[in-house]
């Protein structure tokens, strides 16, 4: 009986030893998890401080030739004459293309035809009113139908003007796209005629620097595959913000000519708008994007805060902090998503 009691004693003993043993390594392990969390982190730091920032943009445009129409008669009828020499130019008033107008040349001649007529007898008429030889109601009728006939000769010269395309400024044509015989409505596109010496740079900037455009700006912009500046002078804007895109379409007039600038071209547009000489700039990477907000985190007494900034201008790897930072100011640079509010900070560099 005394035995069994010794070996009781002896379980008993043994596992509160292992129980104890157990909660020291535990108490062991937890010391030094806190230990670690007590670690100062090591990170990268950036000093801000006020810097020169010129505001230039680049925006994509396309090139417009000034004028540019869609040439196409007024009536239907047969070619019977082309003139429209492909990338020649012409002035203005030349005429283009001829269609078929023999009927309304003759019904013309005959109403030419019939007011030589009639303006004789109301010239003779015209003596005889003087000496009461002849009612005033015959000599009215008589100057009404020679202004009747004037008026008749007047609407059949503008259908036969309808039967003519002739050219609305001087211009450069196209390709054509009818020839001799054919027989063209008003929908046919007989060809195309552009300015050849003045282009159209249009192009679109966001809508926060929609108040920076102004009318005589001067812009500069480079062609697909062409590091060449070119000039260009905005002469208006759309004095509206498109509602789905949120920019301001920009219309300048191109100051130079060139083989090179081929309208329907792509251009890429430079747009100086200013320069400010106390921006605050931060490293892209130190920028924590949130839902709506943006914000940074900033060093003050060796321990890292949250703040909530507003950005402005992106030049390459630096962005512009419009609000919530001051000169002076410590931003952390690396390790910013495993930092918590107030976690205490060491640094491995800090740039100034």
């Amino acid at each position: 009986m005394k035995k069994k009691t010794n070996i009781g004693i002896a379980i008993v003993l043994l596992l509160l030893t292992a129980f104890f043993i157990k909660v020291g390594l535990f108490n062991s392990e937890d010391k030094k998890k806190e230990k670690k969390e007590k670690v100062q982190k090591k990170v990268d730091a950036f000093v801000v401080k006020p810097s020169l920032l010129i505001s230039d943009i680049t925006v994509t445009g396309s090139l417009s030739a000034y004028d540019e129409v869609d040439l196409k008669n007024e009536v239907t009828g047969r070619v019977v004459n082309i003139n429209l020499p492909e990338g020649r130019f012409v002035k203005k008033g030349t005429l283009l293309v001829k269609l078929f107008d023999d009927d309304l040349q003759a019904t013309l001649k005959k109403l030419k035809s019939q007011l030589t007529i009639q303006q004789r007898i109301y010239k003779r008429q015209t003596e005889l009113i003087r000496v009461n030889g002849i009612s005033q109601n015959d000599y009215e009728q008589t100057l009404l139908q020679v202004n009747t006939i004037k008026a008749n000769i007047e609407e059949e010269k503008a259908l036969i003007r309808k039967t003519e395309v002739r050219a609305p400024f001087d211009g450069t044509i196209g390709l054509r796209n009818i020839s001799v015989g054919a027989v063209v409505s008003s929908s046919t596109l007989l060809a195309t005629i552009r300015t050849s010496n003045k282009l159209k740079l249009d192009f679109y900037v966001p809508e926060k620097y929609g108040s920076e455009i102004s009318t005589g700006m001067k812009v500069k912009f480079t062609m697909y595959n062409d590091g060449k500046l070119y000039d260009a002078t905005v002469i208006a804007t759309e004095r509206g913000i498109d509602n789905s895109t949120r920019n301001l379409k920009v219309r300048a007039v191109i100051a130079s000519s060139s083989k090179e600038l081929i309208p329907g071209a792509f251009a890429n547009v430079q747009l100086r708008l200013g320069k400010n000489t106390d921006a605050l700039m931060v490293p892209s990477q130190a920028i924590i994007p949130q839902e709506e907000t943006k914000s940074v985190i900033v060093a003050r007494k060796g321990k890292a805060h949250s703040v909530t900034i507003k950005t402005g201008i992106r030049k390459s790897s630096m962005v512009e902090v419009t609000e919530g930072l001051e000169p002076g100011d410590t931003v952390i640079t690396s390790g910013i998503l495993f930092l918590k509010e107030k976690s205490k900070l060491s640094y491995s560099t800090i740039t100034k």
